[in-house]
């Protein structure tokens, strides 16, 4: 699998970017022969179709990708990444493709040639692509990796990814940037006061874990807060089989934010980085927690279990509020949180929650440009009565169902001490296989971020 693109001294096949309305146009301009083949074929242009055009030896000569049209366009993302999947090996140049959107069909094509091959081979793209005049290639390559592992990490059973193997990728991440990293593992999270994330992963049988990582000395301080729980069984709240299924990628925040860090080190911006991840099993055990229970976090609120299934608020509660201590500019969590983000969004779309109207702005626009859809939600304040059961101060599982995504942004929020905060309840997973993304594992909102930070932090 390489996620890089061809030597660009290399010979290559012409690829022609076609849209319907631009085809006559093209075969104006050339041999009757290939004009001949093409229209023989019936290519019209269609978005994603792509058409091999040999010489007379039988050797491609050329190759063309349909454009299709802006609304055909406007439906998806990565189009050519398509086209990759189809043509055969070789390396291909890109013609009359709009500069506008070389970046993302580039990155969209690199992307193509991913596949989680650990446990089967699997048949990703062959066509290998020059980038195109003006993309910068290094970076595209960056954020390629970094959407590789974090799909990697996903695509991970819980047999082979528990929170022992998460802190080995984070280790092996810091290690390569030279960033310093720490551990606070087992009983010692009681000693040094995180008592949720003990609570949650004390019944499993890899010990819990806050993994730490720091990079930087200079700008501004940015912490990523990643939720690891690595496999989710609903603990007491036992989840049935048909919940249970795809709870592996129930470390989807850990691993976006851990894609997101090895992009940021990287590209060596000029930030003071922080990542913490809550690493945890959430398991059925003697010493499981329990409904009912009420737990006191580290920054002293106390907390009703009316749900062992809803954990994951419960281990970030405890890093919002370590990450707060240190007083940065910005935190931002991401995290597999609810059911009810799904429900409202659909699998493609990464909600996001802020109070913070410029951060909403940058990132509505990065998000547009680098394809990498997002949408705002609300911290809807008149709600904040429905997180509060009354016995203590918080409630984890707020009965009713109404409001699911936003109840649980609003239960981090209370551990921010009011710094600059935006919450991600992103789902870490395609259904159905789409161009550049194969049905797995999958980040969201990470490139977003990475093209708004600039902006936000002023760098």
């Amino acid at each position: 699998m390489s996620l890089r693109f061809a030597d660009p001294d290399s010979p290559a096949i012409p690829l022609h970017v076609v849209p319907e309305d631009g085809l006559d146009d093209w075969l104006a301009g050339q041999s009757a022969g290939v004009a001949a083949w093409v229209r023989a074929t019936g290519f019209t242009g269609t978005l994603a179709r792509a058409l091999v055009v040999p010489d007379a030896s039988g050797v491609v000569a050329l190759a063309l990708a349909g454009y299709g049209t802006p609304a055909t366009r406007a439906r998806g993302r990565f189009h050519l990444a398509a086209c990759a999947a189809t043509l055969p090996e070789g390396t291909y140049r890109l013609h009359g493709l709009p500069h506008e959107h070389a970046e993302t069909e580039a990155l969209g094509w690199l992307l193509s040639h991913y596949a989680y091959e650990r446990y089967r081979a699997q048949s990703p793209a062959k066509a290998r692509l020059i980038a195109p005049e003006g993309v910068d290639t290094p970076r595209l390559e960056i954020i390629a990796a970094a959407e590789a592992l974090t799909r990697d990490l996903i695509n991970t059973p819980a047999n082979d990814l528990g929170p022992d193997a998460l802190e080995a990728a984070c280790t092996a991440v810091a290690s390569q940037h030279g960033a310093g990293i720490s551990f606070i593992r087992g009983a010692d999270l009681l000693h040094r006061n995180f008592p949720l994330i003990h609570t949650v992963g004390r019944a499993a049988s890899e010990e819990p874990r806050l993994i730490d990582m720091r990079w930087g000395d200079n700008g501004p301080k940015l912490t990523l807060v990643g939720k690891g729980v690595c496999f989710d069984t609903g603990g007491l709240n036992l989840k049935p089989a048909s919940g249970m299924g795809l709870m592996k990628k129930d470390m989807g925040g850990a691993a976006t934010v851990l894609g997101l860090a090895h992009m940021i080190m990287a590209l060596g911006l000029p930030v003071q980085l922080r990542m913490l991840i809550p690493a945890v099993e959430n398991s059925v055990g003697s010493d499981a927690f329990r409904p009912g229970d009420i737990l006191t976090a580290r920054n002293g609120l106390t907390v009703e279990i009316n749900n062992t299934d809803a954990e994951g608020r419960l281990v970030l509660a405890d890093a919002l509020a370590c990450a707060a201590e240190d007083a940065p500019d910005l935190m931002i969590s991401m995290a597999t949180l609810t059911g009810a983000a799904r429900v409202a969004l659909g699998p493609d779309l990464a909600p996001y929650y802020t109070g913070d109207a410029q951060f909403a702005t940058a990132l509505d626009a990065a998000a547009a440009r680098v394809a990498d859809p997002v949408w705002r939600m609300p911290f809807h304040t008149p709600y904040e009565t429905m997180i509060e059961p009354g016995i203590a101060d918080l409630d984890n599982a707020p009965s009713g169902g109404m409001a699911g995504s936003i109840t649980a942004a609003l239960f981090l929020r209370r551990f921010t001490a009011g710094l600059p905060y935006a919450h991600f309840d992103i789902y870490g997973w395609i259904p159905m296989a789409a161009p550049a993304r194969p049905k797995g594992g999958v980040g969201m909102g990470a490139r977003a971020l990475l093209a708004a930070l600039p902006e936000v932090l002023n760098l």
